[in-house]
């Protein structure tokens, strides 16, 4: 969920879908380690989306102890280790899912990070490398042993991607390998998905993802089956809208480093962040409208978008004329 889960994003899907436990993006240790300001714009925590896990990346146990300390000083209620990410920039580098290849160094990070802090430590991981093992239960021990309070297991290998189904008869198997608690992640995308993996699985949470992007009520519909409450109603095209623009204009107040969108027009580099803000969410503002009649006709223009004006009256625009139809 890179780029995806930030602060803008978090408060709003606190909001709206009321999830109990959230992440952060994940945080590069190095990057960390060599002071890179951007990264550490990344574990900024607001009181109004606790609790809140920060996690963190990286192949090497002493940097990841220190990213670990760190995050813990910034408020983070948990500090959760990526062993999940497939993507190849982030496994050159011996991190995320090329962990799950180095059994020891694995344990050992885990061990560092737990050391190292007075918060849990959980792990999120993949099912193995590729289809030639299932590592996730030696891995599981491993990382109980060394103290993880709890495990997140995406239920398809670091070959796949995001191509395929998941495999939840894996989070059923992991859930036989180790007594701490277990969170089943991949492919739940409704209410009914939701339920469903706790039933087969026996999993003690549900981790959603990819479904919850610009589509926070989501979260709301799979936690309320999850808790037996009444669903909430669906949004409005206008509710949308409103919540697309509350999200564009917290992005903005974000990059400018403060705390509304009223306080980022009054500073000197209000250009720059709206620019920046409006290219960074030039692909999650479309799908707050997806499905929706004409939606696709102005894809490509709120694609284009580099000002918070330029988004309003498009979208507005869009709201108008699906009112008068």
């Amino acid at each position: 969920m890179e780029d995806v889960t930030n602060l803008p994003f978090r408060l709003i899907a606190k909001r709206i879908g009321g999830p109990g436990l959230m992440f952060t993006e994940f945080v590069s240790a190095m990057a960390i380690h060599y002071g890179a300001v951007k990264t550490f714009r990344k574990m900024r925590i607001d009181p109004l989306e606790r609790p809140l896990g920060i996690q963190i990346f990286g192949g090497e146990p002493d940097v990841m102890a220190e990213t670990a300390r760190i995050a813990e000083e910034m408020g983070a209620d948990l500090v959760d280790i990526n062993m999940g990410c497939w993507v190849p920039k982030v496994c050159k580098t011996g991190s995320g899912a090329a962990l799950l290849k180095d059994p020891e160094l694995a344990e050992a990070i885990v061990a560092s990070v737990v050391q190292a802090v007075k918060v849990p430590v959980t792990v999120k991981v993949r099912a193995g490398w590729d289809f030639s093992l299932f590592a996730a239960p030696e891995l599981a021990r491993r990382f109980e042993g060394a103290g993880a309070q709890m495990l997140t297991l995406h239920a398809r290998f670091a070959k796949q991607g995001f191509e395929g189904e998941a495999d939840w008869r894996l989070i059923e198997d992991l859930r036989k390998a180790v007594s701490v608690p277990l969170i089943g992640n991949g492919d739940v995308k409704t209410p009914e998905d939701a339920v469903r993996m706790l039933r087969e699985t026996g999993c003690d949470g549900v981790m959603v993802g990819r479904a919850a992007i610009s589509n926070p009520w989501a979260l709301a519909r799979i936690r309320c089956a999850m808790t037996g409450e009444t669903y909430p109603p669906d949004p409005t095209i206008s509710d949308r809208i409103a919540v697309a623009m509350e999200h564009l204009r917290k992005m903005v107040a974000c990059e400018a480093d403060v705390s509304s969108f009223e306080e980022a027009q009054e500073t000197a580099g209000f250009a720059d962040a709206e620019l920046r803000a409006c290219r960074a969410l030039r692909g999650q503002i479309p799908l707050y409208i997806k499905g929706e009649f004409g939606a696709s006709q102005i894809r490509d223009r709120l694609t284009r978008c580099s000002t918070v004006s330029e988004y309003e009256d498009i979208l507005l625009s869009l709201s108008l004329a699906l009112t008068l139809r």
